[in-house]
């Protein structure tokens, strides 16, 4: 699979955009985890641009391959995952003073059905990374890996949440 692919591949889920306000839908496993990850603009900032170029992606060793460099609705990204493709879509995206992010979908050829949503918030003075998932088993594998494929959704998200830390954090590493 190219990325060329992927312009024609329909997203294989339905209802889509719920990672950005919810509620997520039933018949779907749900993932909603969060983090403080600072406080303040310039830790906002330093986030929300991380993530709306994939910071999060490549935080846990996902090498995207996308249509743009920055996300944006329509954008398509192809990763690998060992040697799976990992074809999504952007669906919607928001950048505004309290939230930025954005959700993909899932595309044909993806092992699993769903959204996953990435956003940087404020609340007040604090700054939160939120990572929300709703999908279910796409393939064969994905059904056969049953609780374990969830928990490498788990282990991802909080790899995702550490890389925005990173993002947010202003120290020397």
């Amino acid at each position: 699979m190219k990325l060329a692919d992927l312009a024609h591949l329909p997203l294989t889920y339905a209802p889509q955009g719920l990672t950005l306000d919810g509620p997520l839908p039933a018949g779907f496993h749900h993932l909603a985890v969060e983090r403080r990850i600072g406080a303040g603009d310039a830790a906002y900032a330093r986030a929300a641009a991380a993530l709306m170029h994939w910071a999060p992606q490549r935080g846990i060793g996902l090498r995207p391959v996308t249509t743009a460099r920055r996300a944006a609705t329509g954008v398509e990204i192809l990763s690998r995952l060992v040697v799976l493709p990992v074809p999504c879509r952007v669906v919607w995206t928001v950048e505004d003073s309290r939230r930025t992010g954005f959700g993909y979908g899932t595309l044909a050829g993806h092992p699993e059905s769903g959204e996953e949503g990435f956003l940087v918030e404020r609340r007040g003075d604090d700054v939160y990374a939120v990572i929300r998932a709703y999908a279910r088993p796409a393939t064969l594998l994905t059904r056969l890996g049953g609780p374990l494929t969830w928990v490498g959704q788990r282990v991802a998200a909080q790899g995702y949440l550490r890389a925005l830390q990173h993002a947010a954090d202003d120290r020397p590493r």
